[in-house]
């Protein structure tokens, strides 16, 4: 009799191990958790602009996760993952795109990310909108593309009114102190306006994404609002992709992971030292000796027998240039799982 006990705790206990280790992932409501907005409404958009939106989902469980599927609720938006498997820690984003070309008036829609691993789940996020006739936007968005740092840049996009004969614009709102903008009335006859927004990008515009918005103020009594996308990036003289390297969940004394690290250049350059803070003899990497402008960097990381999780700032430092970059990585070390 005290056998039979002794084996049914020890399966008691076991079971419970067991539920343990996947409880972030199984519980209810695990997938709609790693969202940071639930809904999103783009408001009074006009016709012709590039609506965006970016879903920001952060794998917060203690497994890996896998978008199996996006999709949307009407022709009205689409939807696209920047990726779809996630380690634990990680980051994505899920862009959604309101079709103001093809569609007018209020819409409404919903996005659907489905995923299968570590357990079937589906999420439905609400989105709304309503985009406006009288006014559309030629091209629909101020796109700078890649601007090289210290260069300033200008881009115009039209405006085009059909409706009120003293329709204005009495100012343009930005909150970027890197950009200035200012819109210029260029045609007004029988009830169309027309105007030429001028928007500049200043020398000084630190490195990094551009993705903001502006807003035309009207003199309409219900919709003063018109907002603008600005899309762009400011590109040091040298970049790095990723800038935070990912090496997920290894093995306690497994075998070495490599992930490659890409130096682009606007010109060939020498790398001349890479260096690591701690000086961890686990990140192995090999120091290139050409001169080219774009250069591949394996970096790879043997897991020791401690678990836990790791993370390192590395510093490479280019011939000619003052001032080095950095890149980071990190991951995590889980216990070998014992054999049967």
């Amino acid at each position: 009799m005290r056998l039979m006990i002794i084996q049914r705790s020890f399966f008691l206990v076991a079971g419970l191990l067991a539920c343990t280790a996947t409880a972030t992932a199984q519980s209810p409501g695990w997938a709609e958790a790693m969202f940071e907005e639930k809904n999103h409404d783009f408001g009074v958009i006009a016709r012709g602009a590039e609506a965006t939106y970016r879903f920001k989902i952060t794998n917060n469980t203690n497994q890996q996760v896998h978008i199996a599927n996006t999709r949307t609720t009407c022709g009205c938006t689409a939807a696209r993952p920047s990726r779809d498997l996630l380690e634990s820690g990680e980051t994505a984003y899920i862009e959604v795109s309101m079709n103001t070309r093809k569609f007018t008036r209020k819409k409404d829609s919903n996005l659907i990310v489905t995923f299968d691993t570590p357990s079937y789940a589906e999420v439905r996020l609400p989105i709304s909108a309503y985009i406006r006739t009288d006014v559309v936007l030629t091209p629909g968005m101020v796109n700078f593309g890649a601007v090289a740092k210290g260069t300033a840049t200008q881009k115009v996009i039209d405006i085009a009114y059909a409706g009120r004969d003293d329709w204005k614009i009495l100012k343009v709102e930005t909150k970027n102190p890197n950009i200035t903008a200012k819109a210029i009335e260029k045609e007004r006859n029988a009830g169309r306006v027309k105007y030429d927004l001028v928007v500049d990008l200043k020398g000084d515009a630190p490195v990094g994404d551009l993705r903001n918005q502006l807003f035309l103020i009207t003199d309409d009594t219900n919709s003063p609002r018109v907002p603008v996308l600005i899309e762009g990036r400011v590109e040091a003289e040298i970049t790095i992709t990723p800038r935070a390297v990912s090496f997920g969940v290894l093995t306690a004394g497994g075998n070495k992971k490599t992930v490659n690290v890409v130096l682009r250049g606007r010109k060939p350059f020498t790398i001349e030292k890479i260096e690591s803070e701690s000086g961890n003899a686990a990140y192995q990497v090999q120091l290139p000796k050409t001169t080219k402008p774009v250069h591949v960097l394996p970096l790879s990381f043997v897991p020791s027998n401690k678990p836990g999780k790791f993370a390192e700032t590395f510093t490479v430092t280019i011939k000619g240039m003052p001032e080095p970059i950095q890149f980071t990585a990190r991951g995590e070390i889980a216990a070998a799982t014992a054999e049967k």
